[in-house]
């Protein structure tokens, strides 16, 4: 019996992960994890106890006693300890604590062990910064997705537009640059490209498009060697 089919997807802020994960899982009905929303429960979990998220023994002992796990029924759910707090996980204060809490060695540790167990007896698509080099190194297909960052500044600044904030486009640029030297000069898991990873560039690509590419490249795993860089 053939291993579940894991699908990594890693690549910088902006680049369309998150919707290309999830139309991905759905085109092959496998299940979808945003990693990022395991490092955002655990931040949860820390502020409603009351916890400092930068006193890392306090952080530890209260996240070595933690479960979270990850529903897909028709949409993705996340629970602590069974609690669904997916409407809970989106708040300025989640992010600062989640950017905290990831810093912190002991739940890194304990994150990648809940991530690969998301993957047992079942395949899935999994989006993030260290999925393909860190928590799935041995994954079936592993994918860079990646686009200009003055493509990704400008996604982002529509994003703020449709929800009604009011920004110029130049410090959004600066932001997603800034962004994109923090995620690649940090100590721990770096975003970095592995080195059997397909690079996608969706620059001048829809989501769906995206998709349906990497679903080829999934279906026809088997049948030819991956390239190591594909072009749009």
């Amino acid at each position: 019996m053939s291993e579940p089919l894991v699908i990594t997807i890693d690549g910088p802020a902006g680049a369309g992960k998150s919707t290309v994960a999830q139309k991905l899982a759905s085109r092959l009905g496998l299940m979808y994890v945003d990693s990022g929303a395991t490092y955002r429960a655990v931040a949860l979990k820390v502020l409603e106890s009351g916890i400092d998220p930068q006193d890392a023994p306090a952080v530890a002992r209260l996240i070595g006693a933690t479960s979270v796990e990850v529903t897909d029924d028709h949409a993705p759910h996340v629970l602590v300890d069974g609690d669904d707090v997916t409407a809970r996980l989106r708040t300025p204060e989640v992010t600062l604590a989640a950017a905290q809490v990831s810093r912190l060695p002991e739940v890194r540790t304990k994150l990648i062990e809940i991530q690969r167990s998301f993957a047992r007896d079942r395949g899935v698509v999994m989006e993030g910064r260290d999925i393909g080099t860190v928590v799935f190194p041995q994954a079936g297909l592993k994918i860079f997705l990646d686009a200009d960052a003055e493509v990704r500044a400008r996604r982002r600044w529509l994003e703020y537009e449709q929800k009604g904030v009011q920004v110029e486009l130049p410090p959004v640029v600066e932001e997603v640059r800034e962004r994109d030297r923090r995620d690649r000069e940090r100590a721990a898991s770096p975003l970095r490209r592995a080195p059997d990873a397909v690079y996608v560039d969706c620059s001048a690509m829809e989501a769906e498009e995206v998709a349906r590419l990497i679903a080829m490249l999934a279906r026809g795993r088997e049948a030819a060697e991956l390239p190591q860089r594909t072009h749009p």
